[in-house]
C-alpha cells in the first residue's frame, strides 16, 4: 500500500454558513485525492486505456475544520477485487493531528476503448 498525501489550508470559499468546511468540499477533496494519486503513480499509456468511475462513497465526519485550519489529507488503495478498487481518504488537523474526516470510495476500473469495466491488471495493482 503506497499512502498518498498534500496538505492544504481551510479557504473562506471552503466554508459553509456555519464557518465550517462544508461538507461538499470534503467530498470534493476526496475526489481529488484519488485523482491526483492515479495521476501520480500512473504512466500516460495506463491512463490514455484506462478510467475510473465512483461506485459508492462513505464518508464519515468526526470533527470540524475552520477558516484558516492546515489539514493533512492522506489516501490509499486498502484492497482491490476484480473490477473494484476501494479507496481509502483520512483528513487530519495537521497542528494536532486530530482526525476529521474518513472516507471510503469504491470504484471500478473501466476499459476506455469499450467503455465498459475491466479486471484490474497486474501493471495497475502494484503501483498502489
Amino acid at each position: 500500500m503506497r499512502i498518498f498525501e498534500k496538505t492544504i489550508t481551510v479557504s473562506k470559499d471552503d466554508l459553509d454558513q456555519l464557518n465550517h468546511v462544508n461538507n461538499v468540499r470534503y467530498v470534493q477533496w476526496v475526489q481529488d485525492m484519488a485523482e491526483a494519486h492515479w495521476l501520480q503513480n500512473t504512466t500516460k499509456t495506463i491512463q490514455d486505456n484506462y478510467f475510473w468511475v465512483l461506485v459508492s462513497h462513505h464518508i464519515d465526519y468526526k470533527n470540524q475544520a475552520v477558516l484558516g485550519d492546515v489539514l493533512k489529507l492522506k489516501t490509499y488503495v486498502s484492497k482491490f477485487e476484480g473490477v473494484f478498487s476501494f479507496r481509502q481518504v483520512e483528513i487530519y488537523n495537521a497542528t494536532n493531528d486530530r482526525l476529521i474526516v474518513k472516507s471510503e470510495t469504491k470504484w471500478c476500473l473501466m476499459k476506455v476503448e469499450t467503455k465498459k469495466p475491466t479486471r484490474i491488471p497486474t501493471e495497475i495493482t502494484t503501483l498502489f
